[in-house]
């Protein structure tokens, strides 16, 4: 029995408004066109495994997927399918295409976990063998993904970013229809993917964390004291131990409780030159930075003439000092 293919009405126009999916933008033009090409490849991506024919084959012939999908393996998750096909064999036939630049070998499409057990227990895996072009690669994985309750927000959010990065169009259309996404969602998801990598990989899949969790934990890493401030917290020894969820957690009560220092507690500093004529008051909060120059005689007034005169300059070498210090990491 086919399963039901969850892109079904995302390209079809006359469908009932409630039942349209939120799509934000107009489907005009060069997208529209693309959009009815890919309602092929996805009805066809639907149809793959109803009656082909199945195969045994050397998992070691198979290669993973040229698109990850997941951050870490769930042990537990891995294990039950593990003892399940060990007890009474592999159910569901893997999915898997001619491997596109080696001959004799085939990539995975979907099935990764079961390719892993059968090379575990030393059997050979059950696949469906389909000729499929990239873009078909990605939505019958993308589906595939849609249809799972076990890929956390982030593992999607991941993998859309992947999506997009491949420029398959101008306006990510076929990451939409892969993932049945509205360019809202999708445009979250792209913002939390460039979260810095080694956060990403530290805190891991964290099932539990949701969109919103995410998308302010990006807001958060925004200022760069928050990034030293969590790649602090990633680093700390026993980090690596913790669920994956206590990780997230851990990392988000750093950053707010450090937002919440700054907030209330401006960073004041003080600056006087060796011979004393001048003083200077510097006051940092949130986005703004205050000097305030004093002085007994007139040098105050001239060395804030100064400054004035010169900012053009001193924020060129700024700037470049700026640029030479980001290049050197």
């Amino acid at each position: 029995m086919a399963r039901k293919n969850p892109f079904a009405n995302l390209m079809t126009e006359d469908a009932p408004s409630e039942k349209q999916p939120a799509l934000d933008y107009a489907i005009k033009g060069a997208s529209k066109s693309f959009l009815n090409s890919l309602n092929e490849i996805t009805a066809r991506a639907d149809r793959l495994m109803e009656g082909e024919p199945i195969v045994e084959l050397d998992p070691d012939t198979v290669d993973p997927s040229f698109v990850k999908d997941r951050l870490e393996e769930n042990e537990q998750d891995f294990n039950e399918i593990l003892e399940a096909i060990r007890a009474r064999g592999q159910d569901s036939p893997i999915l898997v295409r001619p491997h596109p630049v080696s001959s004799q070998r085939y990539m995975v499409v979907f099935g990764h976990r079961r390719l892993k057990v059968a090379k575990l227990l030393g059997r050979k895996v059950r696949a469906v063998i389909k000729e499929m072009k990239d873009q078909e690669h990605v939505v019958a994985q993308g589906q595939e993904n849609s249809a799972r309750a076990n890929l956390s927000f982030i593992e999607k959010a991941l993998y859309a970013s992947k999506l997009a990065k491949l420029r398959y169009d101008d306006d990510n259309a076929i990451v939409m229809t892969a993932l049945a996404l509205d360019r809202s969602t999708l445009s979250k998801m792209l913002s939390v993917a460039s979260l810095p990598e080694k956060v990403l990989r530290a805190i891991g899949p964290a099932k539990g964390i949701g969109r919103d969790r995410w998308y302010d934990l990006k807001l958060l890493l925004e200022r760069p004291s928050h990034y030293e401030a969590a790649i602090a917290v990633v680093d700390a020894e026993g980090f690596a131990e913790l669920p994956t969820e206590e990780r997230f957690a851990a990392v988000e009560r750093r950053l707010k409780a450090k937002q919440s220092r700054s907030r209330s507690e401006p960073d004041k500093q003080r600056w006087t030159p060796s011979d004393g004529a001048v003083a200077a008051e510097m006051l940092a909060e949130g986005r703004k930075f205050t000097l305030a120059i004093k002085a007994k005689g007139p040098d105050a007034k001239a060395f804030g003439q100064y400054l004035s005169d010169n900012l053009d300059r001193l924020y060129d070498d700024f700037r470049r000092r700026a640029g030479a210090t980001t290049n050197g990491d």
